[in-house]
């Protein structure tokens, strides 16, 4: 008689307790003074200083990595996906006026690898530590009847906090405001099932380098996407939400269609894509079949997140995030509307 036990069944429970002591010292390393606690609890606990505001915000956020993953399993490089992880879900809070306070992340896979897994969450913690966040916990599990040995999965929530009178968004932004453009890393976390379909369809290699791009396809496609929260912060804390009005998070959408959401009823935002250059590898997908309209659609396309602000600040906020290691530009004005959207681009890339 075969003998009945959890390994045999597809969960190996050694195995993720060590990829839980790998993963250990990069988690800590994310703490914040309010995190309470460690590994190995039930829940995360975070001692939130009520004493250090008026009228605070919880503010949260869900979210993926999505088709990217594939690519980092094609690949076989998983220290950069957790970065992406964290990206989506600080950036979605920033853009309120939150700051991220803490995180927990969800690995689902077919088979727990400890190195593996353990390179996903040291990439999360990574991700953390730019944000400023806490990673107080998370989950591994393994799921080999629903996925094969090499898959896996990861969502994360993160919880933030926003002072009442400090909330950000369309409420804010007046006519007059400048939009200012914060550059991309690459494709971010948004599109990769278009591109993974024009990389097979195209027969690209994933490990030579095309025209028009400096490294191999493959690292191009897995850089990591750009955290903004606490350049974003940073803005509010030196200019006052009496001049930085909104944020827009650049995902799924495309530029157009996310700035859209921080414009009010009879305004528009006009942005100039003579601002700035369409990023190679964009161009690259273009070469190969995707049409100018479905890219500005499926891809950020050099933008990852847009500021809407006072124009007596704009050259200030345009310097700061420079300084700062973020690559910023005017890129448009708020203006009535004369259209039927509340967001467009015009011109032509440089």
């Amino acid at each position: 008689m075969s003998e009945f036990t959890y390994a045999a069944s597809g969960v190996d429970i050694d195995a993720g307790e060590r990829a839980v002591t790998l993963m250990r010292a990069a988690v800590e390393r994310t703490n914040r003074p309010e995190v309470v606690g460690g590994l190995g609890g039930f829940a995360g606990l975070f001692a939130l200083d009520t004493a250090r505001y008026r009228a605070p915000l919880l503010a949260s956020s869900t979210d993926g990595v999505g088709t990217k993953i594939a690519l980092a399993r094609q690949l076989d490089r998983h220290d950069t996906v957790g970065i992406d992880l964290v990206a989506m879900v600080v950036d979605d809070l920033v853009a309120c006026g939150a700051e991220p306070l803490f995180l927990q992340d969800y690995v689902a896979c077919g088979k727990v690898v400890p190195e593996r897994i353990a390179a996903i969450v040291t990439g999360i913690a990574a991700g953390c530590t730019l944000a400023g966040a806490a990673l107080v916990g998370g989950e591994t599990a393994e799921h080999g009847d629903l996925m094969d040995a090499d898959e896996y999965d990861l969502a994360a929530t993160a919880v933030g906090v926003v002072e009442a009178d400090g909330v950000l968004g369309p409420e804010r932004v007046t006519e007059g405001d400048v939009v200012v453009a914060m550059a991309s890393s690459g494709f971010h976390s948004n599109g990769y099932s278009l591109v993974r379909r024009v990389v097979s369809a195209a027969g690209l290699d994933l490990l030579a380098t095309p025209a028009g791009l400096d490294r191999p396809l493959g690292e191009e496609l897995l850089e990591p996407t750009r955290i903004y929260a606490l350049d974003c912060l940073a803005l509010v804390a030196g200019h006052g939400v009496e001049n930085v009005h909104a944020f827009a998070h650049i995902t799924g959408g495309g530029l157009a269609g996310n700035t859209a959401r921080i414009v009010p009823d009879g305004l528009e935002a006009v942005l100039d894509r003579g601002t700035w250059a369409l990023p190679a590898a964009v161009a690259l997908m273009e070469r190969h079949g995707v049409p100018r309209e479905e890219s500005e659609r499926a891809f950020n396309c050099g933008v990852g997140m847009v500021a809407a602000v006072s124009p007596s600040i704009a050259d200030a906020v345009v310097a700061q995030l420079s300084a700062a290691g973020v690559p910023a530009w005017v890129a448009g004005t708020v203006g009535q509307r004369t259209g039927a959207t509340a967001a467009r681009l015009e011109g032509t890339y440089r």
